[in-house]
């Protein structure tokens, strides 16, 4: 019996997706809930599961095809062998072009360095793609390659395929164009709204980080020893976020046409870099959890979206969002807004520099801190008391934790 494989119920909003890479070719045996390609939407990356065991007969749609929902991608046979169906998927594998199984170069998969160290699935679409390791740029923590950096090589070959051949350019003066992956340019589509209808405003202030790096230095070993999870520097900020958005709630509000929506609720974004570009996933009712839950949260986020498997319910809504240009080492920006909320703060470097203290100078940790706010419905002086009040909480910590 046949089965067609069609693309999943896309999420709402999201009208099509990109066809990334075939992890199995025609006559290839496959096991059910086994992901046979990767569809790439300008949000999340999705798998396409087989629905039972059996061969892989026909391709329906060639990498780099734009889909969407329902539409057939492929039909597997339930049931049967990989050596009896091969004869009968060889004219569908002839007729259609796949995704590419090779790297430049040619090189088999599992060669160059560093190929022990690759998790199962990368391992497997390194392998059933015929590529070199060591030719793919690698984000993953010491330096290990992580599936979306093998999604994003490939959807790279496949654009550069068909480019027609050019003279050679003289020398020194090489150029390369690259098309956009559909994350890039939603989040330049998003960015250009924000900028085109909001009246952006950014605010500056400087927050001296001594009592949360001496807290810190006192407990962060029992913190981890009691909830298997470092305590970082972005819970106390969350929490600091918090306190002032309490105290002016139209900074967590947002615009919907003629009215203020004022949320009740404290849904904070916190934006994570991956090699596809800049995710928020949102850690929901953040006021009701501890400093633990929002590390352990923050970080499930972070693995998950430098892995290419956050979801699209992960990365919607959320009512405040923080960002963190310090990890790169900005020392003031001005970030934009996460329409459609109305503001945002930006972390930036911690950066010894000295302080007038008590009428002596003395040398501190600071740190600037920004607010772009929609300077519709937040004025100046909620701004600049907003920044304020997270100042006052980081700068003496017990205050969050008195409500004071």
């Amino acid at each position: 019996m046949t089965t067609e494989i069609k693309v999943p119920q896309l999420p709402e909003s999201v009208a099509d997706a990109t066809l990334v890479a075939w992890h199995k070719q025609p006559g290839d045996a496959v096991r059910r809930d086994e992901n046979l390609a990767d569809l790439e939407t300008d949000k999340v990356v999705l798998e396409v599961p087989a629905p039972a065991d059996g061969v892989l007969r026909e391709l329906k749609v060639a990498g780099g095809t734009v889909v969407t929902s329902g539409q057939v991608l492929a039909v597997i046979e339930e049931g049967a062998t990989a050596h009896a169906a091969a004869a009968d998927s060889s004219a569908a594998s002839a007729a259609m072009p796949a995704s590419p199984r090779k790297a430049e170069g040619g090189a088999d998969a599992g060669a160059g360095a560093g190929a022990e160290k690759l998790s199962p699935s990368v391992r497997r679409l390194v392998e059933e793609n015929r590529l070199d390791p060591g030719s793919i740029p690698a984000s993953g923590r010491d330096g290990r390659l992580t599936k979306s950096d093998v999604v994003g090589f490939l959807g790279k070959q496949q654009a550069a395929a068909p480019a027609p051949a050019a003279a050679p350019p003289a020398a020194g003066r090489a150029e390369q164009r690259v098309p956009m992956t559909r994350l890039r340019q939603r989040i330049a589509q998003r960015m250009v709204e924000a900028q085109s209808t909001q009246a952006l405003l950014t605010s500056f202030n400087e927050v001296d980080l001594t009592a949360v790096q001496q807290l810190r230095a006192r407990h962060k070993d029992r913190f981890e020893k009691e909830h298997g999870v470092k305590l970082g520097f972005m819970s106390f900020f969350v929490k600091a976020c918090i306190e002032a958005l309490k105290k002016f709630p139209v900074v967590n509000a947002s615009v919907d046409g003629a009215e203020i929506v004022y949320h009740e609720f404290y849904d904070i974004g916190v934006a994570v870099s991956t090699d596809r570009g800049l995710v928020v996933p949102i850690v929901r009712d953040a006021d009701t959890k501890n400093f633990a839950a929002i590390e352990k949260e923050i970080g499930e986020y972070a693995k998950k979206a430098r892995a290419g498997a956050i979801g699209i319910e992960d990365l919607t809504g959320g009512t405040f969002t923080i960002t963190n240009g310090g990890v790169f080492g900005s020392l003031m920006s001005t970030p934009i807004v996460n329409a459609p909320q109305s503001a945002i703060l930006g972390m930036h470097k911690i950066q010894d520099r000295p302080m007038v203290v008590d009428g002596q100078i003395a040398i501190r940790p600071m740190m600037y801190i920004a607010i772009t706010y929609d300077h519709r419905i937040i004025d100046g002086r909620e701004a600049v008391q907003f920044l304020v009040t997270v100042k006052e909480c980081l700068e003496d910590p017990g205050r969050m934790l008195l409500g004071i």
